[in-house]
């Protein structure tokens, strides 16, 4: 027959399960945290090398188009053309310089973590206030 345990014993023997159940939640967090860094890592490689493709193609593509508005207005308003063609695209690249600063202001990494985190933080505090 098994000894009862005293007042002494139950408090550790709870403190013991309570600090096994926080390093349990602990590393799950960080199992799900690398995994979103993970993800994220993947993800960005995979934009910049899509983005590096594009734009080496679409400067090409534009390098060809200005060629053609220039050759086209050779003999007439060759200047006028060369500086429609600049201004148009330092107003496109002012434009994209803008929205990528706002894409870049936009906070998305770790964001399943952090969600998790915040919900264990509210069930923790429910449950001091209730008892």
């Amino acid at each position: 027959m098994a000894a009862r345990q005293g007042p002494a014993e139950r408090v550790i023997s709870a403190a013991r399960r309570l600090l096994a159940t926080l390093v349990a939640t602990g590393e799950s967090r960080l199992r799900l945290a690398v995994l979103e860094l993970e993800l994220e890592r993947d993800r960005l490689v995979s934009i910049l090398l899509m983005a590096g493709a594009s734009l080496i193609l679409f400067s090409f593509g534009i390098g060809m188009l200005l060629l053609l508005v220039v050759v086209v207005y050779w003999e007439d308003h060759r200047l006028l053309a060369i500086a429609l063609c600049a201004g148009v695209l330092l107003l496109l690249s002012a434009g994209l310089a803008i929205k990528a600063k706002r894409t870049a202001r936009q906070r998305r990494l770790m964001e399943a973590t952090l969600s998790h985190l915040g919900q264990d933080r509210q069930i923790l505090e429910s449950s001091h206030e209730s008892s």
